[in-house]
């Protein structure tokens, strides 16, 4: 259920009125149509996937499998799998390769709970979106693609320089979905130069 916080939110009504359970559905949805990070037939993992919204538009994108995991329980998706965990820790890591061994498209939407401190919440935004590149760096097939929410600042370069030692195109793209006055960005990196050949 799209959140009640947003009640008065012009995206999150249309997201009530389209089936989504967030306005994010939104974002995810001009990243492809920008981007083509997701084929038809491509294996994908969404990492930070509460309440669901970017599985219900991944679910129409691939018939490959999608894999969502978060912290919090969520409410079943039809066509993906659902784990509940810490994708930083290796228990959920393992859970995650024993029913995606590989995988063609890593997305994280994740993000810290906020502080109100910009420089120590962007700090967290940017150690969550380390911890998805490096379990994207092993599970990706080489030609995959990876996007990462993260917020710009002090330490945004540093992560965007790190992106780009192991993708051949990477771009900082900002969703028009985005709520005005946000630092919240995402990168879109596309063929993975390492991993596996696909399959």
């Amino acid at each position: 259920m799209p959140n009640p916080r947003w009640a008065g939110d012009r995206l999150h009504r249309r997201a009530a009125q389209e089936g989504y359970r967030s306005r994010a559905a939104y974002k995810l949805r001009e990243i492809q149509e920008r981007h083509r990070v997701v084929r038809e037939g491509d294996a994908v993992l969404d990492l930070g996937a509460a309440p669901g919204s970017w599985l219900q538009v991944l679910t129409t994108l691939t018939r490959g499998p999608v894999v969502g995991v978060d912290l919090q329980p969520v409410a079943p998706v039809e066509g993906a799998t659902l784990l509940v965990g810490d994708f930083s820790e290796r228990v959920t890591q393992d859970r995650i390769r024993e029913i995606l061994p590989a995988a063609s498209v890593v997305l994280s939407d994740a993000a810290p709970k906020l502080s109100g401190h910009r420089d120590y919440d962007q700090a967290r935004a940017v150690a969550l979106g380390e911890e998805a590149l490096a379990l994207a760096m092993t599970l990706l097939t080489r030609g995959g693609n990876f996007v990462v929410k993260t917020f710009q600042g002090d330490l945004f370069e540093e992560f965007l320089a790190e992106v780009r030692r192991h993708f051949r195109s990477v771009r900082v793209f900002r969703p028009s979905a985005t709520r005005k006055g946000s630092r919240e960005c995402y990168i879109v990196a596309r063929h993975f130069l390492g991993g596996r050949e696909p399959c």
